[in-house]
């Protein structure tokens, strides 16, 4: 249990934080579809299976995806080209929409608890470990009002579980690491917090279904001593 108080800022991750996206399988069927070449879903899942694997493959990563945002628009049409060996034109739709503001789906609770925290006097920030300008899914809902500061890793030159933009965020927000709360839902970069002196970290489950309650409310809790 957290004292109250003990909070002056909450840094979110993006991603399967505060927002999510449909499901690679089901983008690359609805894709299919739209150009007249259904996909049955064993086909999808395969292929979709492989651009993750070649996304995460060490030599890939090491590219710096994360880190610049020319190599990331460069290798995601890569990557998502992939599909296009399936049928062309899938690697490109699968592109626009995974950089779709709108294809980028706020959890149910989302804009409640950013809404109350920004109320309360909290500093909120959004840190992301990214290449593309993360901030226009919150433009586009209107969500960007409740955000103090955006530290995005191809910006800030150092990507998550690096002390170093952990430090970036608090100083972007005026707070100090140690009454700042990390929430996210990767236990590897997200828990970087810890090295870094923050002063919590709390992990959200990633599988939340698209646009259901994600357990936001455990930082409204957290926040208030009561959690």
């Amino acid at each position: 249990m957290t004292a109250a108080g003990a909070y002056d800022a909450v840094l979110f991750d993006f991603g399967h934080t505060l927002f999510a996206h449909p499901g690679g399988v089901a983008v690359l069927q609805a894709a299919a579809d739209e150009l007249g070449h259904p996909l049955d879903h064993p086909s999808a899942g395969e292929l979709w299976a492989e651009i993750d694997r070649a996304a995460m493959d060490p030599a890939e990563v090491a590219r710096g995806r994360d880190l610049d945002s020319e190599v990331w628009r460069s290798r995601w049409k890569v990557l998502y080209g992939l599909a296009d060996r399936v049928l062309p034109g899938l690697g490109d739709a699968l592109d626009a929409s995974f950089h779709d503001p709108w294809a980028w789906v706020p959890y149910a609770d989302t804009a409640a608890v950013l809404a109350d925290l920004a109320d309360s006097g909290i500093g909120v920030g959004v840190l992301s470990n990214t290449g593309w300008d993360i901030r226009t899914p919150f433009r586009v809902r209107g969500l960007e009002r409740f955000i103090g500061s955006f530290t995005l890793s191809y910006e800030a030159g150092a990507v998550k579980p690096d002390p170093g933009i952990f430090h970036t965020a608090c100083r972007s927000l005026g707070a100090d690491p140690a009454r700042t709360l990390m929430v996210g839902d990767d236990p590897i970069a997200d828990t970087g917090a810890v090295a870094a002196g923050l002063a919590d970290v709390l992990l959200v489950d990633p599988a939340t279904p698209l646009g259901e309650p994600h357990g936001l409310d455990r930082v409204i809790r957290a926040v208030s001593g009561r959690a």
